[in-house]
């Protein structure tokens, strides 16, 4: 039986059509993707994405083992709330996981993972703690369970506070990648100022019983439900990484346009992979695709260039653009604005080689 989320309730009486999304019964939209698209990238739209795993970091040990875990280097955060993307590598420098880390002090950090990777990743966790003095605590279950909203648009942080004014005190000063913990009567919140959209907003992490309430203070603020199709859709134009699709234990941060989350400054740190990353060999690069002709591009789709065959790896039609666009894994070299074939029911169909960012801010980017 597919697990539910704490706010499955509000969504069947929002005329949610639920799907199974990696063992959760989410809604893929409630009526209308495209207007969830469009609500976001003009006004505010809200997701849950309490199946996303919160899991909670303590110990003396604690950042001496991120800094080994991850390959960015969480030795960067200094500021209580502040967050920072990375990959979990294996030893092979294959991706097992992307994830969120939220810094509180150097001993106590908040990790958020991928729902569908959830048990492996803890599973990893565990073994890698092994002799370092720190403990990871789920939040999915029993009295410490948490429930997440995005809230995300550009009328985001306006709609947020007028619906929950208790935020604002906390959560107004924040800048990008940062959070900030609000005390209540049911529990903390943890207010971040991240997103999977491309637009500006919060994440709110919140006491599971709390949940339909704020769902609901945002409904009637004006913030529309959102669901799992037009965040694809969302996340695709803002060039941002779906784990599964775009990278997986297969391939390497450098292979999936991540080369960004790769710290490399202190020599002396030894992060799992770190080595394999080094020695392993460069031959493809990751980029976006701009469709030029009619069509849809979607994932596993060969592409056809100069330098050899590459391979779609998300594709969508693009709300904000009125064209299809993807991401793709395409032979090393070959150059931005060039024009490829990509292989769509057997018919190659032109399209141009693109920074694998399209739409940022409801702007288009190319």
């Amino acid at each position: 039986m597919p697990l539910r989320t704490p706010l499955y309730s509000s969504h069947l009486a929002a005329g949610a059509k639920m799907v199974d999304f990696a063992g959760w019964e989410m809604p893929i939209h409630y009526g209308s993707q495209i207007e969830e698209h469009h609500a976001v990238r003009r006004d505010a739209g809200m997701f849950d994405v309490s199946h996303m795993c919160a899991l909670d970091l303590a110990g003396p040990d604690a950042t001496r083992w991120l800094r080994r875990l991850l390959a960015n280097d969480v030795a960067k955060l200094t500021t209580p709330g502040k967050a920072l993307y990375s990959c979990m590598l294996d030893e092979s420098a294959g991706v097992i996981d992307d994830l969120i880390v939220y810094f509180f002090t150097p001993e106590r950090f908040r990790i958020v993972v991928n729902a569908g990777t959830a048990d492996k990743d803890i599973a990893w966790m565990r073994r890698q703690l092994a002799g370092h003095e720190a403990t990871l605590t789920q939040r999915r279950e029993g009295a410490v369970a948490v429930a997440m909203i995005a809230v995300q648009g550009p009328q985001a942080r306006q709609r947020c506070w007028a619906a929950l004014p208790q935020l604002r005190a906390a959560s107004e000063p924040l800048g990008i990648f940062q959070g900030a913990a609000v005390k209540s009567a049911q529990g903390d919140w943890l207010v971040a100022r991240t997103g999977y959209t491309g637009e500006d907003g919060f994440e709110l992490t919140l006491p599971a019983a709390a949940a339909e309430g704020a769902w609901q203070a945002l409904r009637d603020a004006g913030v529309r439900p959102c669901g799992l199709g037009a965040r694809d859709t969302l996340r695709l134009e803002a060039g941002m990484n779906l784990y599964g699709q775009d990278m997986d234990e297969s391939v390497s941060p450098y292979e999936s346009g991540l080369r960004w989350t790769v710290d490399l400054k202190d020599p002396a740190r030894d992060f799992i992979g770190k080595a394999a990353l080094a020695a392993r060999p460069l031959a493809r690069d990751f980029a976006g695709l701009l469709l030029l002709e009619r069509g849809v591009m979607r994932a596993h789709m060969p592409v056809h260039t100069v330098k050899g065959t590459g391979e779609t790896t998300s594709g969508s039609f693009s709300p904000t653009l009125n064209q299809s666009i993807a991401l793709a894994r395409l032979p090393a070299g070959v150059p931005l604005g060039s024009e490829v074939e990509v292989e769509i029911r057997d018919k190659r169909v032109k399209a141009r080689v693109v920074k694998p960012v399209f739409v940022r801010n409801g702007q288009s980017l190319l």
